[in-house]
């Protein structure tokens, strides 16, 4: 029977050994995914910084270009008196306009782009953080086993106490009814 207790204790250890091992697994990759975690989030920022400095650009563009319009516009009326300079000018203005717009649609163009990376960052954000919150229940569960194996353990150590004490206790009645046989 001690043994069997002795067995069982070894067999807590080693178990107790493995489940540590598994924590320190679980904790470091815990700590990477929180690791990839801030890279992305950090990188999520970074983007909406330049998304936002992007949009801020295109902003100053468009305006600029609505004033070099209006300057346009200014030109067109001045040179309206004179015939021969309109049609020069007229040519010149729609290439010039055609180029304004060419600027534009691919500033909107590269702010869709950066709108549809937005979106796949906050994607993957989602996911990671999912990834996090189920190795942290992981880790919560395998905690939870190891201190029920701790207490499993206290308690088979206290039992194998008391049966070397029972024991000792028994040896030395035996002892006794022995000299008592003798005698």
């Amino acid at each position: 029977r001690l043994l069997g207790h002795q067995q069982e204790i070894n067999n807590l250890k080693e178990r107790n050994i493995v489940l540590d091992e598994e924590n320190v697994h679980l904790k470091n990759e815990c700590s990477n995914l929180n690791q990839k975690f801030k890279d992305k989030s950090q990188e999520l920022k970074d983007t909406e910084e330049c998304a936002q400095k992007k949009e801020e650009q295109n902003r100053l563009v468009i305006k600029k270009l609505e004033e070099e319009n209006k300057g346009l516009n200014t030109r067109c009326a001045d040179l309206l008196n004179d015939l021969e300079k309109l049609r020069k000018q007229e040519a010149q203005w729609k290439i010039e306009i055609s180029g304004t717009d060419t600027k534009i649609k691919n500033l909107e163009n590269d702010l869709t782009e950066t709108r549809e990376q937005m979106k796949e960052l906050h994607s993957k954000c989602s996911k990671l953080s999912s990834q996090l919150a189920v190795k942290q229940e992981e880790l919560s569960q395998k905690d939870y086993d190891m201190t029920r194996a701790r207490q499993e353990l206290l308690e088979l150590q206290n039992l194998y106490r008391q049966n070397i004490e029972y024991t000792a206790q028994q040896a030395e009645m035996i002892q006794q009814l022995q000299t008592l046989n003798t005698d």
